[in-house]
């Protein structure tokens, strides 16, 4: 069962309420992305692998709640981890992903989030900090409710 709160002791919980760590992502799709220049946007963070069965199960969810928010200023980034780049590319094929998505080459972001396992998602408000996070695959309900919380 995923755990969403800071007292469980889960991954991620260091960085609730804390600025989130800045980093460039090589984007998949080429370019990069750097989280600091999305200041003033809600930033979603999805650390995921193709791997990881949980991560599969959500990733449509993730995918169709962008779509549903990405014109009214929200960013969804997702961070793939312990995963080849061509499973990597075959996943965001398979499940249509649209969103910014590229790898963490050397481990660094899944660090700096104190993450430990995945799926794990954070929620970055518009003045960059990390004001909530999801254990586990996140339902639909679950991500607009900490969407909506964030246009607040």
């Amino acid at each position: 069962m995923a755990r969403k709160e800071p007292l469980t002791g889960a991954s991620g919980v260091a960085r609730v309420s804390r600025p989130s760590a800045d980093f460039t992502l090589p984007l998949f799709s080429g370019g990069n992305l750097t989280l600091s220049s999305l200041r003033g946007k809600p930033v979603v963070i999805n650390f995921w692998a193709s791997w990881c069965v949980p991560c599969r199960e959500e990733a449509p969810i993730l995918e169709r709640t962008w779509r549903l928010y990405k014109d009214k200023g929200v960013t969804f980034i997702g961070v793939d981890i312990q995963d080849r780049e061509s499973d990597a590319r075959a996943y965001i094929k398979e499940f249509g992903i649209t969103y910014p998505n590229g790898p963490d080459i050397g481990g660094k972001f899944t660090i700096d989030y104190g993450v430990s396992g995945i799926p794990v998602t954070f929620f970055v408000n518009r003045e960059g900090l990390i004001v909530s996070r999801w254990v586990g695959a996140i339902n639909e309900r679950i991500l607009v409710s900490r969407i909506e919380d964030l246009l607040r």
